[in-house]
């Protein structure tokens, strides 16, 4: 069997969610489609924390890892050095794994350890660190025991980088043992999916979202009507029951099957074609708010590795805001923004200039207010002096998310969702489809490539470009779905 065919790590885990993607992915490549762009991030993430689990080893041996052939035959040579090996590759038959770090104990045996660049252990990690296990021991090793090492999201960075302090470790040799039983079946299994000339016949389930979201996904479920049963709000699990009896669509619910209040909502929207308007509710929210009005939106960014001292693993750094104003109703809009220069930790520029053009009265509205609530706490620890001007504005705070997420209005082509990216364009005719960034993780990965100097200059004039025309209309539409609202409340519901 060629390297290719080979049923890796990666490969055991796509063939525990779905032997069609395992058959896919290694008959019918081009049907996969490409990583996106937070998905090789987080790849990358995981690079990085490898590199710092390693110097937990000092002693170590690193393996080259490029090149397939010499990484087997160094790691044949170097097994019997007995030292903490990096990128250790075993094959045995069909089978391939690549292991972070294999640490000797005792004379004759070893452990396993998988480093991850998450902050806990997951079931799937264990399934992973399970077949490393069954390949060591096919290869003739003795494992001893099995860690998982991940980053500690309450280490606080000071000066360089403490590894120890950034990794914890945690024992999983029992889940990996009993993640072990009947493994060599499930091998066997995946080795024949992956040879045969026939693709698996699989039905959509809940395996198309555990424990990752499938890439073959969009192309599954592609036979599904627009505004399908899966659109419902809450628990898929109705959803699903729905579908095993052969209902696929809103209109075919049977009126005796229950449905939430929200539910019912999409329901009867789907029937009728109209969207769902409460106009009393929708006008006490309008009514809450009180000029003159500041629509705010931050951008952030995060990472496993914390770049600033003060900072944490995954913690949201602020880089950006964009601020329109409203002194009164139907007045002109004035706009200020922030971005910064990427060339160090931005967080006091960024609240010294929030405070700045944030007024002491009126309503500040938002979209998602747990989001920018919880920027703003951590603002008020990192600078005590901002503490009880970030305290006077949460009373301020309106969330313009409350009359979407509750269902006060609803529009069949929200499709479950009350996201800004579903609501405006329903609402307004405007999307972000347009702009070069067009989604809070593209901005915060974009960001990064400045503050990463991996952007050149004229990269980075297209970036900032890009990022201030993303974050301004997520202000400026939250002003065209108010006045929305307010126009849609003078109107007799249908």
């Amino acid at each position: 069997m060629s390297r290719e065919r080979l049923l890796t790590k990666s490969k055991y885990i796509n063939g525990l969610q779905c032997p069609k993607y395992l058959w896919v992915k290694l008959n019918e490549p081009d049907r996969v489609p490409r990583f996106d762009p937070s998905t090789r991030h987080g790849f990358s993430q995981g690079l990085l924390v490898g590199e710092f689990a390693k110097k937990l080893f000092p002693d170590g041996i690193d393996i080259p890892a490029d090149d397939f052939t010499i990484n087997l035959n160094h790691t044949e040579v170097l097994l019997k050095e007995r030292k903490p090996l990096f990128e250790v590759g075993i094959m045995v038959d069909n089978t391939f794994s690549r292991i972070d770090i294999l640490k000797p104990v005792s004379k004759d045996e070893w452990n396993i350890i998988e480093v991850k660049s998450s902050t806990k252990v997951k079931n799937v990690n264990i399934h992973d660190v399970s077949y490393q296990k069954y390949c060591c021991e096919n290869y003739g090793l003795k494992i001893r025991n099995c860690f998982l090492m991940t980053v500690n999201n309450e280490y606080i960075k000071q000066a360089d980088i403490d590894p120890a302090g950034l990794l914890t470790m945690t024992k999983i040799t029992a889940g990996v043992d009993r993640a072990t039983d009947g493994i060599r079946q499930r091998v066997d299994s995946m080795v024949s999916t992956i040879a045969s000339e026939k693709c698996p016949d699989v039905t959509i389930g809940k395996q198309c979202s555990s424990p990752h979201e499938c890439p073959l996904k969009k192309e599954c479920w592609s036979f599904l009507p627009e505004n399908s049963i899966f659109d419902m709000y809450g628990s898929k699990k109705d959803a699903f029951e729905l579908f095993e009896k052969g209902i696929y669509s809103f209109k075919d619910i049977p009126d005796d099957f229950p449905l939430s209040g929200k539910q019912e909502i999409q329901r009867s929207c789907e029937i009728s074609g109209k969207p769902h308007i409460g106009k009393e509710p929708i006008r006490q929210f309008l009514n809450r708010l009180e000029y003159p009005l500041y629509y705010l939106d931050f951008e952030t960014f995060s990472g496993a590795i914390p770049l600033f001292d003060g900072t944490r693993p995954y913690q949201q750094i602020p880089f950006q805001f964009s601020l329109h104003v409203v002194d009164e109703d139907n007045a002109a809009t004035r706009h200020y923004s922030f971005l910064a220069d990427g060339k160090g930790d931005p967080r006091a520029e960024f609240v010294a200039t929030l405070k700045r053009v944030l007024g002491n009265s009126g309503s500040i509205v938002v979209y998602n207010q747990s989001f920018e609530k919880s920027v703003l706490k951590a603002l008020a620890e990192m600078f005590p002096e901002y503490s009880d001007w970030v305290e006077s504005l949460n009373d301020r705070i309106i969330d313009l998310l409350a009359p979407f997420k509750s269902f006060h209005y609803y529009d069949t082509r929200q499709k479950g969702s009350a996201s800004i990216k579903n609501v405006l364009p329903v609402l307004t005719g405007t999307s972000y489809d347009h702009l070069d960034i067009s989604d809070g993780m593209n901005a915060s990965l974009a960001f990064l490539g400045v503050i990463s100097n991996s952007a050149s200059a004229e990269e980075i004039i297209k970036i900032r470009n890009g990022l201030e025309k993303y974050c301004k209309l997520d202000t400026e539409g939250m002003i065209w779905i108010v006045d929305k609202l307010k126009e849609l409340t003078k109107k007799r519901t249908v």
